[in-house]
C-alpha cells in the first residue's frame, strides 16, 4: 500500500445522492481505491445522504455490493475493513430544511468524535435542478459555515444555456466563494488529457512546432458505440451539443491550444485555458450551417448486431430533432493558431468507442525530393485518450528492399486505461487537497455557453439541416465534406487496436520514389 497522503487534513465528505447510479458506479469505487492506495487521511469520514430510508449499517452493505460489482480487481477484505467504518448515512430530502438541520447536527457529532477541525467537502451527485437550492440550504442551516475549509463539488451540466448557468452560478456564489466551487468534468481527470501538458511543455521538440507554421490542422474525436440507452429523458433536452461539445470537446480544445502557463500554478494554467475560449471564433446563428454539422442515427449494425435508430429508442419522441452527432470546424484567432482549423466530432452509435486528438503537420513541398507527385502522407502526432491511453507519431520511411517505396510507420506508446487511476479517483483526490487545476472555473463555463448558444439556437430553429447516418457509420456525409480542404478525410480511429497493424492501409497507398 502506498503512503502518500501529502498531509491531507481530516475532513467530512458529505455525499448528496449517495444511493444513486453515479455514486455506486464511480464515486464509491474511486474512494475505495484511494483507501487501498493509502491516499486518504486517518480522520476522513464519508456521510452519505439521499431519500432512501437506510440505516448506516444497511447503507454500508449497499456500498459493499456496489464495490463488488464495479471494482474490477475485486474488493480486498482488509481494505474494506478500513473503509467501511468511515461510511455513515443520514436519510433526507434536498427540498426539506428540517432534513438539512438533522444532517448538520449529524456532521457536528461526527466531527466532535473524529477531531475533523471543521473541514467539509460537499459533493452534489443529484439532478442538476437541485444544485442551487442545495447550496442555499447548506448556507442557511450553517453546514457551509465552518471554522475549517469548505468545498463544493457539482456535476455537469452547469445549466442548459448561458442564462441558466449564470442563474445557477449566482445561487452557488451566495453560499460559496468561486475558489470553493469545484465544477467536475471527468474528462479532465483522464490520464492522457492531463498528459497533454506534459507532452507539450516537457519535450523541447514539440513546442517549437506547436503553431500555425508547422501544424496544418487538429482533429478531436470522441465516438461512442452505445446509443441513448436509458438516458432518453436527459438526452432529449441536451443532445450531443450540450452533452459533449459544450464541456468535454471544448476542454480538449483548450488543453491542446493553450499557451505555456507562466508557472505550474492552478490559476496560471486555468488563465491560459480561458484565453483559448476568448480567442475562439464565435459564429452567428445564420452562419452556423457553414461550420457545424448535426446528425441523428438511424437503424443499423454495431459489431454485427442490429440496433434501432434513435427515433425507435424508448422514451424518444417519434418526431425528435435531437442530434446524436455533431461535427464542427473551429478557429482560434490568436497569433499561434491563426488559420489552423480545429475539427471536432462526437457521436453515438459509431463504429468504435474512442477518443483521440490528431495533430496533422504541414505537408512536404510538392515536386521535391520524395514528394514529386505530391502524394506523400503528412506527419501525425496522435494522442490516444480512450480506451487505449498513449500516443503515436506517424512518419514516412523507405520500405526495406530495393523498390524505392516510401511507407508510413508509427512509433507508438500505449497502455490499457485499466492501468491508470479512474478519472474520479484522481479528481476526488485533487479536491480533497484543494487543487482545482482540472476543474472548470466559472469564466470557462460562461464562455463555453456563449459560444454554444448560437449553435443551439440554430439547431432549435432548424436553420442547420439534421442529417441522418446509419448506426455503425462515422456520421453523415456532410461531416466528411467538412474536412475536404485537408485533404478530405477524418483520420481513422482504432479503438483497442494498434495503428501499427494497418497503418499503410489507413493512410493511403505507398508512395513510389522516382529518382
Amino acid at each position: 500500500m502506498e503512503n502518500n497522503t501529502r498531509q491531507l487534513p481530516p475532513h467530512v465528505f458529505v455525499l448528496f445522492g449517495a444511493t444513486g447510479d453515479l455514486a455506486h458506479r464511480k464515486l464509491f469505487p474511486a474512494l475505495y481505491q484511494l483507501e487501498k492506495k493509502g491516499l486518504m487521511p486517518e480522520g476522513l469520514s464519508i456521510v452519505g445522504t439521499a431519500r432512501r430510508d437506510y440505516t448506516t449499517e444497511a447503507f454500508r452493505d449497499e456500498v459493499h455490493k456496489a464495490l463488488l460489482s464495479f471494482v474490477k480487481e475485486g474488493v480486498e477484505d482488509d481494505v474494506w475493513a478500513r473503509f467501511a467504518p468511515r461510511i455513515f448515512y443520514v436519510p433526507g430530502n434536498v427540498d426539506n430544511e428540517d432534513d438539512f438541520r438533522k444532517l448538520h447536527q449529524f456532521v457536528l457529532d461526527v466531527e466532535s468524535k473524529k477531531d475533523h477541525e471543521g473541514n467539509r467537502l460537499f459533493y452534489l451527485s443529484m439532478a442538476p435542478r437541485f444544485f442551487g437550492e442545495t447550496a442555499l440550504y447548506l448556507k442557511k442551516v450553517g453546514l457551509a459555515d465552518t471554522k475549517g475549509w469548505r468545498r463544493l463539488i457539482i456535476e455537469k451540466p452547469f445549466g442548459h444555456d448561458y442564462k441558466s448557468a449564470a442563474e445557477l452560478n449566482d445561487q452557488l456564489s451566495s453560499a460559496f466563494a468561486e475558489e470553493e466551487i469545484y465544477r467536475i468534468d471527468h474528462y479532465l481527470g483522464k490520464e492522457m488529457v492531463q498528459n497533454i501538458e506534459v507532452i507539450r511543455f516537457a519535450n523541447s521538440m514539440f513546442e517549437p512546432l506547436w503553431d500555425n507554421r508547422s501544424i496544418a490542422s487538429v482533429q478531436i474525436t470522441s465516438s461512442e458505440t452505445v446509443g441513448v440507452e436509458d438516458r432518453a429523458s436527459y438526452y432529449e433536452t441536451s443532445g450531443a451539443l450540450r452533452d459533449m461539445v459544450q464541456n468535454h470537446m471544448l476542454q480538449m480544445v483548450m488543453m491542446t491550444a493553450m499557451e505555456p502557463p507562466s508557472r505550474l500554478h492552478t490559476e496560471a494554467i486555468r488563465d491560459e485555458k480561458v484565453k483559448v475560449l476568448r480567442s475562439l471564433r464565435a459564429y452567428k446563428e445564420e452562419e452556423v450551417g457553414q461550420y457545424v454539422v448535426r446528425g441523428q442515427y438511424t437503424a443499423g449494425e454495431i459489431g454485427g448486431k442490429a440496433v434501432p435508430g434513435y427515433l425507435e429508442e424508448p422514451g424518444v419522441a417519434p418526431d425528435s430533432k435531437t442530434e446524436t452527432f455533431v461535427a464542427a470546424k473551429l478557429f482560434i484567432d490568436n497569433f499561434r493558431w491563426a488559420g489552423v482549423p480545429f475539427y471536432i466530432r462526437t457521436g453515438k452509435r459509431m463504429p468504435v468507442k474512442s477518443t483521440e486528438i490528431v495533430i496533422q503537420f504541414r505537408n512536404m513541398p510538392k515536386h521535391l525530393y520524395f514528394n514529386q507527385d505530391g502524394n506523400l502522407g503528412p506527419n501525425l502526432l496522435v494522442i490516444r485518450i480512450n480506451p487505449v491511453e498513449g500516443m503515436y507519431m506517424q512518419m514516412n520511411v523507405k520500405r526495406p528492399g530495393t523498390d524505392n517505396v516510401v511507407v508510413p510507420i508509427a512509433m507508438e506508446f500505449s497502455q490499457s486505461a485499466d492501468k491508470s487511476p479512474e478519472a474520479y479517483e484522481r479528481l476526488l483526490h485533487d479536491a480533497m487537497h484543494g487543487d482545482s487545476t482540472f476543474f472548470t472555473r466559472w469564466d470557462e463555463v460562461s464562455l463555453a455557453w456563449k459560444f454554444v448558444d448560437p449553435i443551439a439556437h440554430a439547431f432549435a430553429n432548424n436553420t442547420v439541416p439534421l442529417h441522418t447516418y446509419k448506426a455503425g457509420e462515422w456520421g453523415p456525409k456532410a461531416a466528411h465534406d467538412l474536412v475536404k480542404e485537408q485533404p478530405g478525410l477524418w483520420w481513422p480511429l482504432y479503438g483497442n487496436e494498434s495503428p501499427m497493424d494497418n497503418l499503410e492501409h489507413a493512410t493511403g497507398h505507398p508512395v513510389e520514389v522516382k529518382r
